[in-house]
């Protein structure tokens, strides 16, 4: 069989696009092209599973646009389809009064960017909504939630009905005679049009595309501590410090999961390895894809007090316990136990800065997510909308599709 599309990734993008493309096509011949043995393995089934409210994004940017417009669609979805979810709401929190300026200014920033319902917080009514959590301030973000990315690519792919291939790496690619050849250790797949959702391997598809990428992708570790489940009362929902101002992370926070677990992290230093969870992966490929990259050298000099603190963290239970104990004192040391490991893509210029929002890089037949930083797990269904929309803009299908219907 030719396919119309084939879609590389059963992340929750790829899922996410796959579904889009099924209702706006109902009679599209479509393939979905995984390399594990099932959907949503690395950064949509390692992340901490919260549905984000879009206060952190500079207004008008892509990734507020799709954010706000995806997280009210996840929840639309999750709600339909009986997928685990809760719109609990969550902290973030000035620990001290220094970080008060800031905090007002990301106050600003969601009036901005029109996130329902925030309030800010004196340090009083801090434990109003967080009995353990201490603070100079906070704002309260109402339309935060959790959920479980993994069921809901599960349920996206379901409902796209497409042929889907798993243990399916894909090699090489060819153009030839008006459609891709994609090949895989194990069939060759036909299809008129291709669309890369391949997460941290994007750059590398897109390279087998003959495309020659701006951004790199370089992997970031992030670690992961579980609290015991006797402290879990400490933490009612969500508790987030303030964003770092420079370095591309949210800082180590506290969720409680789906499952009722309580988490811990993550922090962000510099990964050996794309696809190995665990501190001591290592990757010769990856390693040296990163370090042979100018933009990975730069990035390190414009961030290595923040990066080697980062890393001082990683290996020492003790300053990853500070940070936490920072939000609610009343956390032992002894009631923190490692738990997972995920790996982020960090999306970065040859200058050593990282690309902040969604990036796309094309051909006439096909169209690759390049950089799908968070929230894109929040965004799925708006941002394949977008997704489509540049597609169905550089082909003309062969069937109508109504794209305002999207």
């Amino acid at each position: 069989m030719i396919y119309d599309v084939a879609i590389v990734g059963a992340g929750i993008v790829g899922a996410a696009v796959a579904y889009r493309l099924r209702q706006a096509w109902p009679e599209v011949r479509l393939a979905v092209l995984e390399k594990e043995p099932q959907p949503a393995t690395h950064q949509t089934g390692r992340n901490s599973g919260v549905i984000h409210s879009g206060i952190y994004y500079k207004p008008g940017s892509l990734k507020a646009i799709l954010c706000a417009k995806g997280r009210e669609q996840l929840y639309a979805f999750a709600n339909a389809e009986g997928i685990p979810h809760e719109r609990c709401g969550k902290l973030i929190v000035a620990v001290n009064e220094s970080e008060l300026p800031r905090l007002e200014a990301l106050y600003e920033r969601g009036l901005q960017n029109q996130i329902p319902g925030i309030q800010k917080l004196k340090a009083a009514d801090i434990p109003l909504y967080e009995p353990e959590c201490r603070g100079e301030g906070a704002i309260y973000v109402p339309v935060t939630g959790i959920i479980d990315y993994r069921a809901t690519t599960e349920r996206l792919l379901s409902l796209s009905r497409a042929d889907t291939f798993y243990d399916s790496c894909v090699k090489s690619l060819e153009f030839k005679e008006g459609r891709y050849l994609i090949y895989t250790p194990r069939e060759k797949v036909e299809a008129a049009y291709l669309i890369g959702c391949a997460g941290l391997q994007a750059d590398r598809l897109a390279r087998l595309d003959h495309l020659r990428p701006p951004l790199r992708i370089v992997p970031f570790r992030g670690d992961y501590y579980e609290l015991s489940p006797a402290s879990r009362w400490k933490v009612r929902n969500l508790i987030y410090p303030l964003p770092h101002p420079t370095y591309p992370v949210l800082g180590v926070h506290l969720t409680r999961m789906i499952d009722g677990s309580v988490e811990a992290g993550p922090n962000a230093v510099f990964a050996w390895a794309r696809e190995i969870y665990h501190r001591a992966g290592f990757s010769l490929q990856d390693t040296w894809d990163a370090l042979t990259f100018r933009g990975t050298w730069r990035f390190f000099y414009k961030h290595w007090r923040e990066g080697l603190a980062e890393y001082q963290r990683a290996f020492s239970k003790h300053l990853f316990w500070e940070s936490v104990r920072r939000l609610v004192p009343s956390i032992r040391k002894e009631e923190l136990h490692p738990a997972r490991v995920g790996i982020r893509a960090l999306a970065l210029t040859p200058d050593g800065s990282f690309w902040d929002d969604f990036y796309f890089v094309s051909t006439e037949r096909s169209l690759h997510v390049l950089n799908a930083p968070s929230p894109a797990a929040t965004a799925a269904l708006a941002l394949a909308e977008e997704i489509l929309k540049k597609a169905f803009a550089t082909w003309r299908f062969s069937s109508p599709v109504p794209i305002t219907g999207l």
